[in-house]
């Protein structure tokens, strides 16, 4: 059934969803949490420590503030409610998914597009790509008739009830989605957990995930040919194909590849093992939620922001957008089930066979320089064996749909394109 987000009313079976408005239970917990009726305890931060220990409690004060006093959630759902949300059960689970079909006049061909978000973002991330994808101002342009799922376990999605629901399993249901939608055909953009994901629906399903693209494509393990270029791509770089940015992002390895990847991935360990300990104490504090989210927004959009008092939230985002992706986190109470995922991933091992086996469906890849961790092109042809477009990006980090307004959507197209013509 379709419709808007309303304001008021908790998610109901087979209805859109519902964010909380700011009276009920959940908004009122979260304005109390943040300093209304208790007394807050901040802990200061160390001086000079910026954002290098996390989140700085002194900007942290900041946006609390203007959480409580200057965020509007009532004009954000309403925001949210500009796209039409929907929900249908999918193998015992709720599925919450945006379907926005374009205007077009009768006649014009739309093109099928499935995108799949990651942790710790949502659907939320690809608000600001949807007109452009579905309304693009150029008429050359391709137009795609847009299909945004949130992963069950996250936002408005429910969450399983039972051990073992992993990018797999997120796959499967989502290809029930897409066929259930009425498309035999599609493509599928993912980043993070979302690139896993859509590349499982191509490896599960090649005959009609038509095209995958993906700005997010870590190495399972690494190969001899990864190795090789490992050791010695900085003496002989154009043996592998390494670029200058290649050589940049990847040397020396010893701080890029493994002292970077300490500092980045704590908060990994502790959800690939035992992410209900910390997840507990994240769904009763708003403030410890967002400290926990908003870090990972400044961090992996760019390292150099570590270095500022204020992390550079603002320099790429806007408080209203961060805070409506939090809230999305905090009126669902999703946290703790959106972590999980990274146990039910991890916990298998990285020898899986997803993880071994090979995509052949043609492939675009999208490298943003900030990226958590670098993918050079040879390491990308190890695993998507059709790589019929990598494209080096200007600037960009992970969150690369939420922030790359313009290069982003020019990418879906160009690939589109390419893969239509063969």
């Amino acid at each position: 059934m379709a419709g808007g987000v309303p304001d008021r009313g908790p998610p109901r079976r087979r209805t859109t969803p519902s964010v909380p408005s700011p009276s009920p239970p959940a908004t009122r917990s979260c304005r109390t949490s943040t300093g209304g009726s208790t007394t807050p305890r901040p802990v200061p931060s160390l001086e000079d420590s910026r954002f290098t220990y996390g989140f700085n409690s002194q900007y942290l004060s900041t946006v609390v503030s203007y959480w409580r006093n200057d965020f509007d959630w009532r004009r954000q759902v309403q925001k949210l409610n500009q796209y039409p949300h929907y929900k249908t059960t999918i193998e015992g689970i709720d599925v919450h998914y945006l379907h926005v079909k374009p205007k077009t006049s009768e006649g014009t061909r739309t093109v099928p597009l499935i995108m799949v978000h990651g942790w710790p973002g949502s659907f939320y991330e690809f608000y600001g790509l949807i007109p452009l994808l579905t309304d693009p101002s150029d008429k050359d342009h391709l137009v795609f008739e847009v299909v945004c799922p949130s992963i069950p376990g996250y936002g408005f999605s429910a969450a399983p009830c039972k051990k073992g629901f992993d990018s797999v399993c997120a796959a499967r249901v989502f290809l029930k989605l897409m066929r259930r939608l009425g498309f035999q055909q599609f493509y599928a953009h993912g980043g993070d957990w979302g690139w896993l994901v859509t590349t499982n629906m191509a490896q599960l399903d090649p005959k009609n995930v038509k095209g995958l693209h993906v700005n997010f494509a870590p190495p399972a393990k690494p190969g001899l040919a990864m190795t090789l270029s490992i050791l010695l791509g900085r003496h002989f770089p154009k043996l592998f194909g390494f670029t200058a940015m290649d050589t940049e992002r990847l040397y020396p390895c010893l701080d890029k590849l493994v002292l970077e990847s300490i500092k980045e991935t704590g908060y990994m360990h502790i959800q690939a093992t035992k992410p209900d300990t910390v997840g507990r104490g994240l769904n009763d504090s708003p403030v410890g939620l967002a400290a926990y989210i908003l870090e990972k927004f400044s961090t992996w959009t760019s390292r150099d922001f570590r270095n500022l008092e204020d992390g550079g939230l603002t320099r790429k985002f806007s408080l209203d957008d961060l805070l409506t992706n939090v809230m999305i986190y905090w009126t669902s109470g999703c946290i703790v089930s959106s972590m999980r995922f990274y146990k039910e991933n991890f916990g298998k091992g990285l020898d899986q066979p997803h993880a071994r086996i090979p995509v052949y469906v043609p492939t675009g890849f999208a490298c943003f320089p900030n990226e958590l961790m670098h993918s050079p092109r040879l390491w990308v042809q190890q695993k998507y064996r059709r790589l019929l477009r990598f494209s080096p990006m200007a600037r960009g980090g992970h969150f690369a749909a939420m922030r790359s307004r313009g290069s982003w959507p020019r990418d879906i197209q160009a690939f589109v394109r390419m893969v239509e013509k063969k």
